[in-house]
């Protein structure tokens, strides 16, 4: 009887481990299922309402991880028809031509369309910001990874959603990823790697409020070419509820930068993050401004709100000065209607060592291109040692060169090669993304930071709004 009994209970013993083993089999195989090995045409994009034109320049050119059939989601309307025509621009192209087959859905119920087909397993949300954290929260709910455009949240209110679909999507084992484009500038990396040497640049001084360790300043233009044609800027642009004010929005580029170049590849989290002061003003645009991005002729009733006297205010700039890290820094973002002849959108940055001040300067003299200077501060021999550091960093970047301009200031030559352009930078991010898709993963600093940096700047504009 005894004997009848361990045999019983060996048995069941024995199916119980059997049981949890098909489980961890089943578990291992939904996981397995989940992921992405790299293969050609795997990754099924979703363009989810593209009103903003970086959902095309995303698809201005091809990657063999991502299949040739995209899903275009959106509503009826002038967004739609414009990204469209922008694709089938690319298609057409002489040189290089793409060959995206987009099979679209028309309809005001786009965005539940695309939740109950789920017709691919990437959805890039790259418009109208009003609903974006929405999008991307639903969207990881369904069981999408997400590939948006900035700014993934645009008010302080709707950061806990924004938590919760990180935090969400690392339970389905998805990945969210924001189009940081402005990494894959030149002088920005030149800049980040120069900052990381102590022979050139010492340490980053913690600065003050009035001159802190790292300012960026970005320009932008409501006025301007895209791929070669003008842009025409959707109406729902200018309303700072849909959009997004500059704080939130631009700012993003920049309270990344500062994070990215100041901590590289350091997990940071909101108790580093202490603001000082911020603001906010607007861009005036007269009808005649407006009619000439939108092709509208009248205000919609939205903007009706910003208007006084026929003069729409965009409260499109903002200025951010705050701590991270007890490293104080600045982010200001300005529009103006139209750059000078010549010009495009700039970037002007500064960081300051103990050894010399790194800058990147776009401006009249440098025929409105970046150009990274070094400027030094009372060392011998700097020659050799810049020199040197220059030559070490052509091991990764080569052709590059250093020319003595100014008493103290030197330049870093930089190859035409390596200025590809913003239009370029998307292709640049979507390929890193897709690394990102294959490998399962993200860089272990990479959400958190990008938790901090929408709390930066949603706080920032929270701060801003309680000044008089």
């Amino acid at each position: 009887m005894k004997s009848n009994l361990n045999l019983l209970c060996l048995a069941i013993a024995l199916i119980a481990v059997s049981c949890k083993q098909d489980q961890r089999a089943s578990d291992k195989k939904e996981t397995v299922t989940n992921q992405f090995s790299g293969n050609k045409g795997e990754v099924k994009l979703i363009t989810l309402d593209p009103g903003h034109f970086h959902a095309g320049l995303i698809l201005k050119t091809m990657y063999d991880q991502m299949n040739p059939e995209v899903y275009v989601y959106a509503p009826r309307g002038a967004d739609l028809n414009q990204h469209l025509q922008r694709i089938e621009g690319f298609n057409n192209r002489e040189q290089d031509p793409t060959s995206w087959n987009l099979k679209v859905y028309r309809g005001e119920d786009f965005f539940e369309r695309m939740l109950t087909e789920k017709a691919g397993n990437v959805m890039n949300a790259s418009g109208n910001n009003a609903k974006k954290t929405e999008y991307i929260l639903k969207s990881v709910e369904a069981g999408i990874n997400v590939f948006a455009d900035k700014p993934m949240v645009i008010d302080a209110d709707d950061f806990p959603a924004l938590e919760k679909a990180f935090s969400l999507a690392e339970e389905k084992g998805l990945l969210i990823y924001d189009i940081m484009t402005e990494r894959y500038e030149i002088t920005t990396m030149l800049q980040r790697e120069l900052s990381q040497m102590p022979g050139v640049f010492g340490e980053l001084l913690p600065g003050t409020p009035e001159e802190p360790a790292i300012t960026k300043e970005s320009v932008h233009h409501f006025s301007k070419l895209v791929a070669g044609k003008p842009l025409t800027r959707p109406a729902w642009f200018f309303d700072t509820e849909q959009q997004g004010e500059g704080l939130v929005d631009v700012n993003t580029h920049l309270v990344d930068l500062i994070q990215w170049e100041t901590f590289p590849e350091q997990t940071l989290s909101k108790e580093d993050v202490e603001l000082i002061s911020a603001r906010r003003w607007t861009t005036d645009l007269t009808p005649e401004m407006f009619q000439n991005v939108t092709q509208l002729e009248e205000y919609p009733e939205y903007l009706k709100k910003d208007v006084q006297s026929d003069t729409l205010k965009v409260h499109s700039n903002g200025e951010l000065v705050y701590k991270l890290k007890g490293i104080h820094a600045k982010a200001s973002v300005i529009w103006n209607f139209k750059a000078p002849e010549g010009a495009k959108d700039t970037h002007y940055s500064i960081m300051r060592g103990s050894k010399s001040n790194l800058i990147i300067q776009q401006g009249e003299k440098e025929a409105y291109k970046p150009t990274l200077y070094i400027q030094t501060k009372n060392q011998q021999p700097i020659a050799e040692v810049l020199q040197h550091a220059v030559s070490e960093l052509s091991k990764g970047y080569p052709g590059l060169d250093l020319e003595k301009v100014g008493d103290e200031l030197w330049k870093v030559e930089i190859p035409e090669k390596y200025k590809v352009g913003h239009e370029a930078h998307f292709g640049q991010v979507t390929e890193k993304y897709l690394q990102f898709l294959k490998d399962g993963h993200l860089p272990q600093w990479e959400i958190p930071n990008m938790l901090v940096k929408y709390y930066t700047t949603t706080e920032a504009l929270k701060l801003a709004k309680q000044q008089p």
